[in-house]
């Protein structure tokens, strides 16, 4: 499985982002999928996942609404809807996929098989 991350960039606190993840390489209904973020000198750190059918989404506490993750099985894409940009959110964001045969969302990025090369999100002050 390929990802291919994008939509980062430079935007003001208190804005809005939407980035993208294209799959190719495999189903891509049969892959749970994730993004995480990994700021300088942290832990990469779970962001938000969604299940097979798109039906099912999870996200970390500090989202507190104002990130959305969807999917669109006929593109073979992932998005994650970042709305109310805080300076703390600054990080290389990823996508990565589940392979797994239950199709349940985990937040441990070692359940996860595969992963994007990542895109740089920089909220400024």
């Amino acid at each position: 499985v390929q990802l291919q991350a994008s939509g980062g960039g430079l935007v003001q606190a208190g804005g809005s982002l939407r980035l993208s993840c294209a799959a190719s390489g495999r189903t891509f209904s049969s892959l749970v999928m994730g993004w995480f973020r990994q700021a300088p000198g942290e832990e990469r750190e779970f962001v938000a996942a969604i299940g097979w059918s798109g039906i099912e989404t999870d996200y970390a506490d500090f989202m507190k609404g104002r990130f959305a993750i969807s999917r669109d099985n006929a593109k073979n894409t992932v998005y994650l809807q970042m709305n109310s940009l805080k300076s703390e959110d600054t990080a290389v964001y990823y996508c990565a996929a589940d392979n797994n045969w239950r199709g349940m969302i985990f937040h441990n990025r070692h359940d996860y098989d595969y992963w994007g090369q990542g895109t740089q999100v920089t909220v400024s002050s």
